[in-house]
């Protein structure tokens, strides 16, 4: 029996050739390992779609680097749900089910987090890229979908290029629900803050900074990550969104942006594969293990 299972994908499992990517990935999941097993935990890492894993032989899964979800989602959840009754989740299947769709920020706007202005467009919804920048008179727009990840469909738009994109929008609506959120400039001139959150409480902080000439943040797009020191101000608002949340992650990443009044905005509350940086302050592995560790404790 194992205790925990490291939740991670095939990519990650014994890869016979690297690069400084994976090695990265490699890393995160050996600290939290090895934090765990330093509390006397039995610890394996496995890729979540593995068919030959009995699940019935651990107690607790945490969710790591488990990145190749976002094209599998209907394999992803039909395994969700099968598992979930074999084992206790970390974080867990309510979280994710609230959290894997992007109707999280309504929920959230709707407790006074802040965030960029957003309007759900939801599936086979009768409504063009035009009709919706005249009734918003935003200057420029992001669309995503709800349910995605490492910037999926994720396009910048404005009243003079949205016709490049209305086919692109009209075939995603066809099949899922479309956030329309106004373009915040900041994302472009001061990045996005991750504030990483364990416990409840902050560790460590990164600025992800799109490349030139891009808006997306994430390193799939040419984005690079630096060191950052949260503010207070940043650090109670990432607080606050974690209260506003209806459930109790025992990990988080907030990733905040200024918005277009440099007020602080949520842009994503990460409660699923958040990475979590472990390898700029291995501390918040030993942290996150401490707090595995109770919770098994509890049991």
């Amino acid at each position: 029996m194992y205790d925990v299972v490291i939740l991670t994908d095939h990519r990650y499992v014994n890869p016979k050739k690297t690069d400084w990517y994976t090695d990265q990935v490699l890393l995160e999941d050996q600290l939290l390992q090895i934090a765990l097993e330093n509390k006397g935990l039995k610890v394996i890492k496995k890729d979540w779609a593995d068919p030959e894993f009995d699940w019935t032989t651990t107690k607790y899964a945490i969710f790591r680097t488990t990145w190749d979800y976002f094209e599998r989602f209907n394999e992803f959840f039909s395994w969700l749900e099968e598992t979930k009754h074999q084992i206790t989740f970390i974080n867990s299947d309510e979280i994710i089910h609230w959290n894997i769709d992007k109707h999280y920020l309504q929920d959230l706007e709707e407790n006074n987090i802040n965030i960029a202005p957003t309007l759900f467009i939801e599936k086979e919804e009768k409504i063009t890229l035009k009709q919706l920048f005249d009734k918003t008179n935003w200057t420029e727009a992001v669309i995503k979908p709800a349910i995605s990840g490492a910037a999926r469909h994720t396009y910048r738009i404005n009243p003079k290029n949205y016709k490049e994109y209305e086919s692109i929008f009209r075939e995603l609506i066809g099949k899922e629900c479309v956030l329309f959120q106004e373009f915040l400039i900041n994302i472009e001139t001061q990045g996005e803050i991750s504030l990483i959150m364990i416990g409840g409480e902050y560790t460590h902080a990164v600025k992800k900074i799109a490349k030139k000439g891009d808006f997306r943040v994430q390193d799939d797009h040419g984005g690079t990550v630096e060191q950052y020191i949260a503010t207070e101000s940043e650090i109670e608002f990432a607080k606050n969104c974690l209260e506003k949340c209806p459930y109790s992650p025992i990990y988080a990443r907030v990733d905040v942006v200024y918005d277009n009044y440099n007020k602080l905005s949520l842009s994503e509350l990460e409660l699923i594969e958040p990475e979590l940086w472990f390898r700029n302050k291995p501390e918040s592995a030993t942290l996150l293990a401490e707090e595995v560790f109770s919770l098994l404790s509890s049991k």
